[in-house]
This record gives structure tokens, sequence and C-alpha cells, in this order.
């Protein structure tokens, strides 16, 4: 019988690297949120490995295969619903919802920590991310506390009755920011100072607040991205915008999606916050 499972899509506003030898507890604190769109694997009985993703390539997926080690027969369906490498989290999904999907489907017994640490492993083997997966085992707006995998670092989630909109403009190379000395010191130093403050009174107007000047001071925007945030930020019924990290997107905040209908803005994508979080079928 398959097994399907499905994760959000994660956007963080704000940062802090922190790097340690071990990859279980190498990754980031600070804050973001969890869309209703996301990856959804699917695993099925097949007479060999078969692997089909509706985008990209099969990086992430042999990277959790390496670490599982399992010599067993199925197909692997990944339904990939955000663009790749543009802030939302999509290696990090596509990593915790195959380990999850294949626990279920071989009955492994893993804990879902466990399975957390896996998919945490394979994104820092990849460079590819440091907090997505312990934040989408979360719901709603997520505050990462202390950084690690799932059952190492700590979260704490916070709900939300809001709109989001987003808008890419298009990719930005992960790896080359988070292994950077340069970005890593002005990344860091910018997040701890939103952290602290946030951790204080976590609101959402403070989220709100706090991402759009760490994206300022961080100095990764570019000036299509910049302009829509400032043009969001000039409308009374929009909450507030930023950013996405680590990608060349925009997101805004609105209590009533109407707010965002009427702007005209070619390719914008309406969703909520999801204060569900990851899905089992």
């Amino acid at each position: 019988m398959s097994k399907s499972v499905f994760v959000p899509g994660h956007i963080t506003g704000f940062f802090t690297i922190e790097n340690h030898e071990v990859s279980l507890k190498n990754g980031s604190c600070g804050a973001g949120f969890l869309l209703s769109e996301g990856v959804k694997t699917t695993v099925s009985p097949a007479s060999e490995l078969t692997i089909e993703v509706n985008q990209g390539d099969s990086t992430v997926i042999d990277e959790v295969l390496s670490i599982l080690d399992i010599e067993t027969d199925f197909k692997i369906t990944q339904d990939i619903q955000l663009p790749i490498g543009a802030g939302f989290g999509t290696s990090a999904a596509s990593a915790l919802s195959l380990t999850l999907a294949i626990n279920e489907f071989l009955d492994l017994g893993y804990s879902k920590e466990l399975c957390g640490q896996i998919a945490h492993m394979a994104e820092v083997n990849l460079g590819a991310g440091l907090g997505d997966v312990i934040a989408q085992t979360g719901h709603g707006m997520v505050l990462r506390t202390q950084a690690g995998a799932p059952g190492i670092g700590e979260i704490k989630s916070f709900e939300h009755d809001v709109a989001i909109a987003w808008k890419t403009f298009g990719t930005i190379e992960t790896a080359d920011i988070i292994r950077d000395d340069h970005h890593k010191q002005v990344i860091s130093q910018a997040g701890l100072k939103y952290l602290e403050s946030f951790e204080k009174e976590p609101t959402l107007r403070n989220f709100l607040d706090f991402s759009n000047k760490f994206s300022y001071e961080i100095n990764l925007m570019t000036d299509e991205v910049k302009n829509l945030i400032e043009y969001f930020n000039s409308r009374p019924d929009i909450l507030g915008s930023s950013m996405a990290m680590l990608g060349n997107t925009v997101f805004t905040f609105a209590y009533d999606e109407d707010a965002f209908k009427t702007l005209g803005i070619e390719d914008l994508h309406i969703d909520k916050l999801n204060n569900i979080g990851i899905v089992y079928d």
C-alpha cells in the first residue's frame, strides 16, 4: 500500500547561522512561517527503485537514500508545489516528506524526531539549508529558539488567521551565502539582535517589522525585490512585507486576501498561513 506525506513550505524572515562540527547541532535560529503548499512525497510498491519528481532533480532524494542505506525497491513520487531555490524550504520539505513516507511505507518504526534528524543531515550535507527542517515540524509562525535538528533544536509555534501573498523573481544559491564568512557574520549579527527582541514579544507585527529591517541590513535584495517590498509597505491594507531568506522572493501579509486581489501584480500567489503543518495520507 502506498504511503504519502505532505510537508509545508517554509519562509524565513530573519535568522542567525549557528555552525557546529556535529551535523545535528549545525543549524540556525530565527523566525518564519509555513505555507499551505509544499512537497508531497508518495512511496509505493515497485519491482525496482524508481524516482519521479515534477521539477528539479533527485539530489535531495539521493542524499536521503544514502543516509538511510536501505536496499529495498519502491517508487518515489514527489510533487514539489513551490519554486526551487527561491526561499521556500523545498529541499528540506523534500527530505523530510521522503524520510517520513519511507518510514511509513517500510514500517521502520522511526520516531518523527529521528526522521527529522535524517532530513536535517541531508540538508546540511548538501548545503541546502540550516533551519527549515525543524521549522517544518511546527505550524503557523515558527520561532527557532535553539539551533539543530528536531530533538536537538527547539521551536515555538504561533497560530494566526492571516492571508499571505508572495512573488518570486528567481533563485539565490543558498550554499554560497551560508558558507561565506562575510555573509555569515553580517547575517548573524543582525539576526541575533532581532531574535532577542522577538523572543521577548513574538507578535505578528514584530515579525514583519524585524524581517523587513533584517532584509535591508544584510544587503542581499535585488532592486526588483526592494521595489516590490516598498510598494507593499506603502499600502494601508498591507500588514508588512519583506524578503524570503534565502531567495529572490518577496512575501507580504494582510488580514484579508482581498487586499492582494486588487493590486494587479502579475504572478502574485495568494495563500493562507498554514496552522496545521505536516499531513499524512
